[in-house]
């Protein structure tokens, strides 16, 4: 990675279906050099996948919810998996203790949330402790990765 590249990176983060020949007029080099960069990024790994950015609350899912859960060690992956594969459930981590999972679910109303903790939270004795909070303002928000 040289300053080239994070250059490069920066104008795909902001948008990803910027052109190649784009990409070289703003780092004014040839398009054919922008176009090889980015498929040795895509290549290497730094560039995992080309997305598209969607507003839940255009979807019809407004409700933004963190929860925080303490997990019988010996379950941890087992409970990741199992809520990992929920449509509400966006995005998920095993924290640095190994007994925590911090998750992000997306859901249309206060009633759907709340028939997936009944569900998927709820009774399971492997989950030991729950801190639930809900979105109140989006005040920054990361997309695409790292800046740099």
């Amino acid at each position: 990675m040289n300053k080239l590249d994070n250059a490069l990176l920066n104008i795909l983060i902001k948008d990803s279906r910027t052109s190649f020949a784009e990409i070289a007029r703003q780092l004014n080099i040839s398009r054919a050099h922008a176009r090889t960069r980015v498929q040795a990024l895509v290549g290497s790994g730094v560039i995992e996948r080309f997305t598209a950015v969607v507003d839940p609350e255009k979807l019809g899912k407004g409700i933004s919810t963190f929860i925080d859960l303490t997990v019988a060690p010996s379950a941890i992956e087992a409970v990741a998996q199992r809520l990992a594969s929920t449509l509400e459930v966006v995005s998920l981590y095993i924290m640095s203790d190994l007994r925590s999972l911090h998750i992000h679910t997306l859901t249309d109303s206060y009633e759907t949330f709340d028939a997936f903790v009944r569900e998927h939270i709820f009774n399971h004795p492997e989950i030991l402790s729950v801190d639930c909070k809900t979105l109140m303002t989006r005040v920054k928000h990361r997309r695409g990765g790292a800046r740099l």
